[in-house]
């Protein structure tokens, strides 16, 4: 290798060594200062601790020494606040000067001096009254962490220094303190204490008899008699308030004698910390009342996954013994619980499935809504979510119902449409927004639009547009919006009309406003049905003309005919009664007369048709005694049914009395009835006229013993000019119905082929119609009152 690729490796290998020592020095002090500043950041925390600690010990008016050796060899200093240090220093030195606590504490008596050399060589606790000349301390001793520690606190009213006095270092806290002698009687107060009662100065309490409360007094004379601390909470009145005070009672330990020394106390102000544990204790009621008047069902469970509350709804959902609910069981053991009474949705890796249920705990946003459903065939919504105070909310309702009435009601929405889409008529559905929520086919047919064109539209004014093309009527347009989008009353009324397309046709239209505020909208293509309604009204018409005209015709035909038959009845009785006649044509003049005789009555009856259809006929009301009409009917076809070879009976209780009816109308119904039976019966046969008074009726039988009527014709026995097996067409029984119909009441026919036939007239008692002459109509309601 040559001199110079040597040196120009070497030069490389010195620049790579350069730039790795370099990297390596670059992250070293990287870490030194990452290290130096968490060191400093440590520091300032401990710092600030420190200087808490000292702020919370001085805010008590209290000093503390260590008693552990410093890196001196002394005693270590007083820690609180400058001005607890200069009480200190001033009660045993007279001046804020240095010198040694301790050892000025141990002058103070041999006692003490023990006291003090056993809690720093052994550790062993201590709690005296160091008195001075200046004052007095307290001086508590305790053993903590390898040091000793002292606590020094002021014990005296007043301090004299000079010409004034100076305050104990507790006189200037806010807390209110007072101390009791061994008889329990006042000692030393605060000015807290003081003014809380009201009190000038200690003498005045004493001289007043004040106390700060009765149950604090008795507090601090059982810690002065056990020699233990006593704590106890208590109201008090005053300033127009109630204040709560937890109350602290410390003893003063026993003197050189064995003598109690009494008790010290401070009252703690606690009321707005009561009054917000209040205050949240009724928000945390209220809270768990409302939740158990909800329908859903809620269950807390708090960070330790144990249920932390539940309400009414949730116990009687799934039905679980309430003291079990109340011994506050774990989240698994409660899906644990339900899965045992098959309340919970099957899954075929339950352990997997409760795993990822209690996975919740560490979630920091609700979960999405899932849905259970249980082997009883419910549907529950649940809904996760962690709650504020730690652990999870959950929310289970009972969507059963909902489902099966959204499912209903989709069944609904899906039949309507299928059946509007089956109707002819063109219908849209309109909310109270103006859009188009529902329309069918007929829609897109009748108006040439198509779906996609609907949907784009939107609202009223843009499918108004669309159809205008069809029907460009704008009094249409601007009516039907109106009756759409306007919530007026007045205005959501149903309405109709018609109008003119284009191309010739007449659409009906008609609104609906419907029970959710939506409109129902539907049009109709009527030109078919109104050219046909045309035509039925000028056929009607016509039909009415003819109708006029054969009416006409007929009365016009019968007067008529009635004058040549009236000649021929009166020539052939003329005839008949003519002696030079013999017997046989004698016998053929009576054949004239009553085949005249009949043929005069058809026409009558005719006549009375005519009349009857005209509304022309008129009854003459009256009351008509049954059994004589019964009488006088069977009188004048018993000769014609005897000849017969037949018999007439008549049946009439004596008790039927009287009816409300026109008599020459209902003898007229009667003699057709018998005249009809007379015929149809043979040798042997019996003609039956009975009467009868049933509720609110009188009911008249006519009864043959003839060959019946077929089943066949038994529904068309009534009607007029109707072929029949006994005869040619006739309209006897057709009066009969309009005579019996015409006095309110109706006729009836029971016949079995082979076995006679009946007919029944049913005659109410109370007879009003309105063909009845008014004064009769009169007369019969002054003679029911």
């Amino acid at each position: 290798m040559a001199e110079a690729d040597i040196a120009f490796v070497a030069a490389a290998g010195a620049a790579g060594l350069a730039l790795s020592v370099s990297a390596w020095a670059w992250r070293l002090r990287r870490r030194m200062l990452t290290r130096a500043m968490e060191d400093a950041g440590r520091l300032t925390a401990a710092e600030g601790r420190l200087a808490d600690r000292d702020a919370s010990l001085g805010a008590f008016g209290e000093a503390f020494i260590a008693l552990s050796p410093s890196p001196d060899g002394q005693a270590g200093d007083l820690l609180g606040e400058p001005s607890d240090q200069a009480n200190v220093r001033r009660i045993l030195f007279g001046a804020d000067e240095p010198g040694d606590v301790v050892a000025a504490l141990a002058a103070t008596s041999p006692e003490n001096a023990d006291r003090l050399e056993r809690l720093r060589e052994r550790g062993a606790p201590c709690d005296f009254i160091a008195r001075t000349p200046r004052g007095a301390l307290r001086v508590q001793g305790r053993a903590s962490a390898g040091a000793a520690w002292l606590k020094l606190s002021g014990d005296e009213t007043r301090i004299h220094e000079g010409a004034g006095e100076a305050e104990p270092l507790t006189d200037l806290s806010p807390v209110p303190a007072w101390r009791v002698d061994g008889a329990g009687r006042l000692a030393w107060a605060n000015r807290a204490w003081l003014d809380e009662v009201k009190a000038t100065s200690v003498e005045d309490a004493r001289e007043r008899g004040l106390s700060f409360d009765r149950g604090a007094d008795a507090l601090m004379a059982e810690a002065a008699r056990l020699g233990l601390r006593q704590e106890a909470f208590r109201w008090t009145s005053g300033g127009g308030r109630r204040r709560a005070w937890r109350i602290v009672a410390e003893p003063l330990g026993r003197g050189e004698a064995g003598e109690i020394m009494g008790a010290a106390a401070f009252a703690i102000d606690a009321t707005e910390a009561e009054e917000t544990r209040d205050t949240l204790r009724r928000h945390v009621e209220g809270h768990d009342e409302t939740l158990n008047h909800l329908a859903d069902a809620v269950a807390i469970f708090g960070p330790s996954k144990r249920l932390a509350y539940h309400n009414t709804a949730f116990q009687q959902l799934f039905g679980v013994d309430p003291a079990w609910l109340d011994d506050r069981p774990t989240h698994a053991e409660l899906l644990d619980r339900l899965r045992q009474r098959r309340q919970l949705p099957e899954r075929d890796d339950y352990p997997a499935w409760k795993a990822k249920e209690l996975e919740f705990y560490g979630a920091t946003e609700a979960a999405p809504d899932d849905s259970w459903s249980l082997p009883d065939g419910r549907t529950l919504r649940v809904v996760r979510q962690p709650h504020p105070l730690g652990g999870v909310l959950l929310l289970f309702s009972d969507i059963t119902g909902e489902l099966d009435l959204r499912s209903r009601y989709n069944a609904q929405i899906q039949v309507q449409r299928a059946t509007l889409d089956k109707l002819n008529d063109a219908v849209a559905v309109f909310g109270s927004d103006g859009r188009l929520r529902l329309h069918n086919e007929a829609f897109e047919r009748f108006w040439s639009v198509t779906a996609d064109q609907l949907g784009e539209a939107g609202d009223f004014d843009s499918l108004a547009e669309l159809c205008k093309r069809t029907a460009p009527d704008p009094a249409l347009w601007l009516g039907l919006k109106a009756r759409v989008a306007d919530p007026d009353p007045e205005s959501r009324v149903a309405v109709s009309g018609e109008t003119r397309t284009r191309d010739g046709r007449l659409a009906a239209w008609q609104t609906r406003p419907l029970p959710d505020g939506a409109t129902l909208v539907a049009f109709a293509d009527v030109t078919a049905r109104r050219a046909l309604e045309q035509a039925l009204s000028e056929r009607e018409a016509a039909l009415k003309e003819s109708q006029e005209l054969k009416r006409q015709f007929v009365g016009s035909v019968s007067y008529e005919l009635r004058t040549p038959l009236t000649t021929i009845v009166g020539y052939s009785e003329l005839l008949e009664a003519q002696a030079a006649l013999d017997e046989r044509s004698r016998q053929h003049a009576g054949a004239i007369r009553v085949a005249a005789s009949q043929l005069a009555r058809s026409i009558d009856d005719v006549l009375d048709m005519a009349q009857i259809d005209a509304g022309e006929m008129d009854l003459s009301l009256g009351d008509v005694r049954v059994c004589d009409v019964l009488d006088q009917c069977a009188e004048r076809v018993r000769a014609r049914v005897e000849g017969r070879g037949g018999v007439v009976e008549v049946i009439c209780p004596d008790k039927i009395g009287a009816v409300r009816a026109d008599q020459k109308r209902l003898v007229q119904a009667l003699d057709h009835l018998l005249d009809n039976a007379a015929r149809s019966i043979s040798e042997g046969g019996r003609v039956t006229l009975e009467a009868a008074r049933g509720v609110g009726e009188t009911r008249f039988r006519v009864t043959d013993t003839g060959h019946g009527i077929p089943y066949h014709l038994q529904a068309h026995v009534f009607d007029r000019y109707i072929q029949r097996e006994r005869g040619g067409p006739g309209v006897a029984l057709a009066l009969v119905k309009a005579l019996i119909e015409l006095h309110g009441g109706w006729a009836e026919v029971e016949s079995e082929p082979g076995k006679g036939a009946s007919f029944i007239l049913h005659l109410p008692h109370d007879t009003v119609t309105s063909a009845a002459h008014p004064e009769l109509g009169l007369d019969l309601q002054e003679s029911r009152a």
